[in-house]
């Protein structure tokens, strides 16, 4: 954030008298949030992200929400993949952490999950579909993220990147799916959850959750602890400096319990 812009809304901030501010989002809003608490301006951070890849806090409100639509989709699309014996692919959001998709994938029933941390291979892919087959189950349910990677391969993108703005991902679904048409002879669609995914009705988590993180941020403020995110550590909600939560973006582990689990139900994740 330009230093003028900054003298600008500190000067803004002293002349409305605003004795605080909460900014909630993600790591570009809390990035700017650490920038204007280093320039003096009263300031307390709320995590805010479907993508749940903020450090320092183990969920993020908007997450679960996210999750839930997903799972949602999983539950309808195996429907049709079961009654028309396809392979169905789910493509759902996470640029470079793949937490929706795992966690709705696990949830949601898949066979395959794809995500940003795990290159995949339509070989691996492709060896569980014949091993599904094999055991009678003439279906296949596929979740990717849609920063998911074949090995040695990149993003897909929807449009070409604008000038001072990361690309538009979009659009591995439908070629995840035709590949595996391709590679196993199974007829193959995509769905793609796009925008759905971050709106309707919040989950009841999710509500309890931003209530806590609200009722946190207040607190913080009262006792001037300017510089700080809130948090949600699985057992009580607290605080961290913005610092720590900014910068550095929290994804998937090849060793994570996420990960670990999704092996042990015979999920297969492409690598």
């Amino acid at each position: 954030m330009p230093k003028e812009l900054l003298d600008r809304t500190r000067a803004g901030v002293d002349a409305l008298g605003i004795t605080a501010l909460v900014s909630i989002g993600g790591d570009g809003s809390l990035s700017i949030s650490q920038q204007m608490h280093e320039h003096g301006i009263p300031i307390i951070g709320v995590p805010k992200t479907i993508d749940n890849d903020l450090e320092g806090t183990l969920l993020t409100f908007g997450y679960d929400s996210a999750v839930a639509c997903a799972t949602d989709a999983l539950d309808r699309l195996h429907t049709t993949a079961e009654s028309h014996n396809r392979v169905m692919v789910l493509e759902v959001m996470g640029r470079y952490a793949g937490w929706i998709a795992l966690s709705a994938g696990i949830a949601g029933g898949a066979d395959v999950i794809l995500i940003p941390e795990l290159p995949f291979t339509y070989d691996n892919i492709c060896a569980k579909i014949r091993e599904r087959e094999a055991g009678g189950k003439h279906f296949t349910i596929v979740v990717v993220a849609e920063g998911a990677k074949e090995k040695g391969g990149g993003f897909v993108v929807s449009s070409l990147q604008e000038s001072n703005r990361e690309a538009r991902l979009g659009g591995i679904g439908n070629v995840v799916a035709a590949k595996i048409g391709e590679h196993s002879g199974k007829e193959s669609r995509c769905c793609v959850l796009g925008h759905l995914q971050r709106g309707g009705t919040p989950t009841t988590f999710d509500r309890v959750l931003c209530s806590m993180f609200g009722a946190m941020a207040v607190e913080l403020i009262a006792a001037d602890d300017f510089g700080k995110m809130v948090a949600f550590t699985g057992s009580k909600i607290g605080a961290v400096t913005i610092a720590e939560a900014v910068g550095r973006l929290k994804t998937v582990r090849p060793d994570d319990v996420m990960t670990r689990t999704a092996r042990a139900l015979g999920i297969c994740l492409g690598d």
